[in-house]
Formats: C-alpha cells, sequence, structure tokens
C-alpha cells in the first residue's frame, strides 16, 4: 500500500509504478511513457490511493487525504525517475515538499544514502523534461532532512507563459498586474512571476491582514475564482497562464522573514509549499525586502528555510531545506 509523509503540513503518498499495477492500473514502465499517458491512469491513481475509501472522512476534509501523490522510483539505484501526480489528475514539474518526502521514503528503504539527482518527469509542454533536482541529506539546526538545489529563478511573464498582464511599478521594482487577482482584492494589484522549475506568481501586499487565510480559500466564493486562474483547462481558464500557475501571496516580515499563504495548481489552498517558499523569498528579494542569504519564509504548516545565492545584483541560485516524517 501507499506510504504518506507529511512535510511542514504537505501531506504526500508515496507509492511505486509495480503497486499500481498490482491493483490493475496499468502505469508503464518507463517515467517518460508513464507522463505522456498520464491521461489513462493518474485519476484512477489518486481515486486509488488519495481517496478517502473506508476512512472516516473529517466533516471540513478536503476532497483528498493528501496533497497528492509521488509515484516511483522507476529504477533501483540513482538518479530516480519519479511523477509527481496532483489530485485533479494533473502533473506537477517541481513539489520542494514532494522531493523531501521523496528523499526521505528512499532514504527509509535504503536506497539513497548520499546526495543524488531526483528526475520529475512531466507532461507540460512548456518546460522541459525532466526536471532535475540535487537532494543532499543534511543537518540543519539539529534537525536531518534534505538540501534541494533548485537552480537559476527566472523571472517575469515570459518565463511562466503569462499573457494578458499588465505593468506596475512597487517600491521601485516592476512587477505585474493580474486583473483578475486585483478585482478579488485590490491589494493585490503587484505580482511577481518567477519559475524555480515550476510556475508561480507571488502576489506582494503591503502589511499581512491582506493575506487570504486558508479556511476562506477553501469556500466556493474565493476557491472558485482562485481555481479558474491557477488551474489549466479544463479545470481552470488558463488566464494568464495557459499551463496554469502556482499562487502565493507575501507580506514582509521583520529580519529577513517573509509571511506566505499558498493556493497550488491542481490542489488548491496547502498548508505549505516547498518551491512556493523559494518563489516567494525569491520575490521578496527582487522588491528589495530581505536581502540575499537565508530567508525564513513562515507558512501555516511551518516554516521553509530558503538559501538566496547572489553576485553583482542577480539571484543565480536557490536552495531549500526540508524534513518529513512518516505518517
Amino acid at each position: 500500500m501507499s506510504v504518506f509523509y507529511d512535510a511542514r503540513g504537505n501531506i504526500y503518498g508515496v507509492t511505486s509504478p509495480a503497486l499500481l499495477r498490482s491493483k490493475g492500473i496499468e502505469v508503464p514502465d518507463s517515467a517518460a511513457l508513464a507522463a505522456n499517458s498520464r491521461s489513462a491512469w493518474a485519476l484512477a491513481a489518486i481515486a486509488s490511493e488519495c481517496g478517502w475509501g473506508s476512512q472516516p472522512r473529517p466533516s471540513e476534509a478536503k476532497a483528498h487525504r493528501c496533497d497528492g501523490l509521488l509515484v516511483g522510483p522507476f529504477q533501483a539505484e540513482p538518479p530516480f525517475d519519479l511523477l509527481i501526480v496532483n489530485t485533479d489528475g494533473s502533473l506537477a514539474e517541481r513539489s520542494g515538499n514532494g522531493l523531501t518526502i521523496f528523499a526521505q521514503s528512499l532514504t527509509d528503504q535504503a536506497l539513497m544514502t548520499q546526495a543524488c539527482d531526483l528526475r520529475v518527469h512531466h507532461d507540460k509542454a512548456d518546460a522541459q523534461s525532466p526536471v532535475v533536482t540535487r537532494v543532499e541529506p543534511a543537518v540543519y539546526e539539529e534537525v536531518q532532512g534534505f538540501w534541494l538545489a533548485l537552480g537559476r529563478p527566472e523571472w517575469g511573464p515570459s518565463a511562466v507563459g503569462a499573457v494578458g498582464v499588465g505593468v506596475v511599478w512597487l517600491e521601485g521594482t516592476e512587477v505585474s498586474h493580474v486583473a483578475t487577482l486585483a478585482a478579488l482584492n485590490p491589494e493585490w494589484s503587484y505580482s511577481q512571476f518567477v519559475r524555480v522549475g515550476n510556475p508561480h506568481c507571488v502576489t506582494l501586499v503591503r502589511d499581512a491582514s491582506a493575506l487570504p487565510d486558508n479556511a476562506q480559500m477553501h469556500r466556493p466564493a474565493l476557491f472558485d475564482p482562485l481555481r479558474a486562474i491557477a488551474f489549466a483547462p479544463p479545470a481552470g481558464a488558463g488566464q494568464p497562464c495557459v499551463s496554469g500557475v502556482n499562487l502565493q501571496w507575501a507580506a514582509r516580515d521583520s529580519g529577513n522573514r517573509v509571511v506566505a499563504r499558498v493556493f497550488e495548481r491542481g490542489e488548491g489552498p496547502t498548508a505549505s509549499s516547498g518551491t512556493s517558499a523559494s518563489a516567494v523569498a525569491c520575490a521578496a528579494w527582487s522588491a528589495g525586502w530581505v536581502a540575499a542569504g537565508e530567508v525564513a519564509v513562515v507558512m501555516p504548516g511551518g516554516t521553509a528555510p530558503v538559501r538566496l545565492h547572489a553576485q553583482a545584483g542577480e539571484l543565480l541560485h536557490v536552495s531549500l531545506f526540508g524534513t518529513a516524517r512518516r505518517l
């Protein structure tokens, strides 16, 4: 059966292609083929492994008992291939918490004993597949976990395939105006698009009171318009990004700290997200809110340490620390 892990409130199931095939879910034994044929098996896998089934469902539970499914590995030694399946059956290019969980699962199976590459296969037309992340076991503040090397961020609408957005200025920084977000709240008028292997739209707000509440985002009055923005068709409108985009809201805190909320493409409101935390840290740096070095991104599920490596006014590399525990 699938094994479930928690990383800062983000819960994923981990399963193997062989296990899914044993249940009659025909997942190819190649990660690339599995990604290209995901429409034939992904929703069945989500229903089988992530549905509530015979378990009692809390009165205010989400539609699924986790934030997605990690399928892999497709081999017995590194580098390891996997797929990240959102609960709507779509594939993600990268997930910081998901990769942390997958690394912990590999460690628990004695498959990962040192730094190695994790290769996420997907079917998005606007991004290269697989997306490779170097994952290194490490101790941070006396806690055993993993550093994920996320590479160099890309900026602006063109980096995420956004169209029909305006240009505005926030404290001297050129950012984007997403009219559908601003229509929901005038405080949501300043957004920075960032790609850290997957696409993000970070809306920078002047005060933490303008951050959306996770419970509020679960209600149809806000969930439905946010889903139209974040999700790719047919679940969403594909505007401004035809392949969808992860949404975040960020407010400056004291020191090198930022407070954030997350609405994930293909999933919805989440307690935390590793790549979202990384995108938030990048956007906060671009606005001059934080300095390069270590940035703490505070989310409802926990605080994510992000390291920003800059030189001569350019952000060259982003890395994320995470831990996971088996449920």
